[in-house]
């Protein structure tokens, strides 16, 4: 049972109201660290990547579909992670949809 001056904070997975103990006890039980779910995208020389990153090709990329090459030294500005450890999403001039891999990248 909770301490009765206990706070009680809103969990949004369960939908319920739980003392601030309990929901503690929960998250930690459950491996939750605040930032669960996140995964670290590193670029080829090793630097953590975030979202609003600018970065740099090391190489030159053939675009699939665009009958575009990207070539070495390009700067690609504001680039958003997908989720995936590996995968970069940015935007370029007359390219949509562009998907990177954060290996080819370097952090600006």
């Amino acid at each position: 049972m909770a301490d009765p001056d206990d706070d009680y904070i809103y969990d949004e997975d369960s939908g319920e109201w739980l003392p601030a103990s309990e929901l503690a006890a929960k998250r930690s039980a459950e491996g939750d660290d605040g930032g669960a779910g996140r995964v670290e995208v590193r670029d080829a020389v090793g630097n953590v990547l975030a979202d609003g990153d600018a970065v740099t090709l090391i190489k030159d990329l053939e675009v699939k579909g665009a009958g575009q090459t990207l070539k070495q030294g390009t700067l690609i500005k504001s680039i958003r992670l997908t989720g995936d450890a590996q995968e970069i999403d940015c935007r370029y001039p007359g390219i949509k949809g562009l998907v990177l891999r954060a290996e080819f990248v370097r952090k600006r």
